[in-house]
């Protein structure tokens, strides 16, 4: 990893000084990885934790030299084995709607981030851990990974986004059988699922997940997050409209220099330098 601070992240840096459970580390230009680090318990997600990852989302969206986010959990056991039990026992009615409000806020802030975010699932993904797992762009998973949404073993439902993100990623059928008995699912079937892009050995998973963010800064941030922007928006709208979008986005990524640049490199059989 680089241990100097890139320009323009002295500021970040020395605001996640404070962080007892979130740490935010720059891994290559431009990419940058977001850990848990509660792994006494299995990076479980508290309202303290919540608050910190909001405030580390908060540094990325305004922090131009990241363009690449990692996201995963400390250790070699769990990603983030859920949201904290022994914390949630304690919570009446209207504070677990709090909390859950808390942490969907958080999971879309995550989701709606410009740069594109990948998940480095290294284990236990559950409840929370698969919610945030899947609030993010796309999902690389080491062999020892495991998903699931096993809220109903609790005697409650999932609160932070996984009825619906899993329904989007697996389909009604899949993610009905899977919430509502609360098995997991090992990497190879999160991988047929369409739910993993790629699993790997859990010693390569950073290496594999760096050198994938790397290919994605070298190329337009401009295009990159525009074409996030399409996905993200698009994927609700019918498709007639949704190709609307796209085609006044296509245009609109002609009024910048990226797109100047990216066409002159074409032309002349070199590589582009990106503004």
């Amino acid at each position: 990893m680089n241990s100097q601070v890139p320009v323009g992240l002295a500021a970040a840096a020395e605001a996640s000084a404070g962080w007892q459970n979130i740490l935010l580390q720059p891994q290559a230009e431009g990419v940058y990885l977001l850990t848990v680090n509660r792994p006494k318990v299995l990076n479980a997600l508290n309202a303290d934790t919540l608050a910190e990852l909001d405030q580390a989302l908060d540094l990325v969206a305004k922090t131009p030299a990241i363009r690449v986010l990692l996201v995963t959990g400390s250790g070699e056991k769990a990603f983030v084995a859920g949201a904290d039990i022994a914390h949630m026992r304690q919570l009446s009615a209207l504070e677990g709607k709090f909390f859950a409000e808390q942490g969907m806020a958080v999971f879309r802030k995550l989701e709606n981030l410009r740069v594109p975010v990948i998940a480095l699932v290294n284990g236990y993904a559950l409840g929370g851990g698969c919610e945030l797992a899947m609030s993010c762009d796309f999902i690389l998973a080491a062999e020892n990974a495991r998903f699931g949404q096993p809220e109903v073993n609790l005697g409650v439902t999932p609160g932070f986004g996984g009825s619906q993100r899993l329904t989007r990623l697996v389909g009604r059928g899949m993610a009905m059988e899977l919430l509502t008995t609360g098995r997991m699912m090992n990497a190879a079937e999160a991988l047929q699922r369409g739910l993993a892009n790629h699993v790997y050995p859990q010693a390569e998973l950073l290496g594999e997940g760096i050198r994938l963010a790397e290919q994605i800064a070298t190329k337009s941030r401009s295009a990159v997050q525009l074409t996030k922007q399409l996905v993200q928006r698009g994927q609700d709208l019918d498709l007639d409209n949704a190709c609307v979008m796209e085609s006044d986005v296509f245009g609109l990524s002609f009024s910048t220099p990226d797109r100047e640049e990216g066409m002159a490199a074409f032309l002349e059989g070199r590589k582009p330098e990106f503004s």
